[in-house]
This record gives structure tokens, C-alpha cells and sequence, in this order.
């Protein structure tokens, strides 16, 4: 017999815990942004295969990026932001590693 109860608690935990992880990530990468430290990958490119990113689309970044940097914000509230934004990956991260000792019983002797 199946334990719905058992069930149900499991998949409201799984649900709320990737809501956290996800919430998390994306607030820190939003803090980040706003710090001015817009994450940019420079275009790849690779023996006969397409670049990642056009030289005009890496432009368009390129300029936002230095839009985002000279915001607004004073240099105080920038720190306080970066600072954020590494607080939430660090809690992310603790998140992942918490649901792994969860899952892996050979962590729990």
C-alpha cells in the first residue's frame, strides 16, 4: 500500500526546495546585475562551427554592460548589492549541498 501522506510531503518539499534554489539564483544574479557586474561571456568561436554570439550582439552587451556599470547607485549601495548577490549563491549552494547529504544515506554516519 502506498503512503499518500508519506508522498505528499515529499513532493511539497521537492517543490519548495527548487523554488528556494531557483528564487535564490536568480535574486543573486538580479543583485549582481545590479552591482554592476554584468555577467558577459565573450563569444566562442570553433573550428568550422558558428560563433555564440554575433560581433553585433556581443556590441549590444558589450554596451550594456558599461550602461549597468555606471548606474545610478552609489558605490556604497554597489558593495551592499555584490555583497547580496554573493550571500544568495552562497545560499544556493548550501541549499544543493543540504539536499545531497539528504539524499546520499552514506553521508549520514
Amino acid at each position: 500500500m502506498i503512503d499518500w501522506s508519506a508522498f505528499l510531503v515529499v513532493a511539497f518539499a521537492s517543490l519548495l526546495s527548487s523554488a528556494v534554489v531557483v528564487s535564490l539564483y536568480s535574486l543573486g544574479l538580479r543583485l549582481l546585475t545590479t552591482a554592476g557586474r554584468v555577467p558577459v561571456v565573450e563569444p566562442a568561436e570553433f573550428t568550422g562551427a558558428i560563433t555564440v554570439l554575433t560581433p553585433k550582439r556581443a556590441a549590444k552587451e558589450a554596451k550594456r554592460a558599461r550602461k549597468a556599470a555606471a548606474g545610478p547607485l552609489s558605490p556604497l549601495q554597489k558593495n551592499i548589492a555584490l555583497v547580496g548577490a554573493y550571500t544568495c549563491f552562497v545560499l544556493c549552494s548550501a541549499t544543493v549541498l543540504y539536499g545531497v547529504y539528504l539524499i546520499v544515506p552514506a553521508l549520514h554516519r
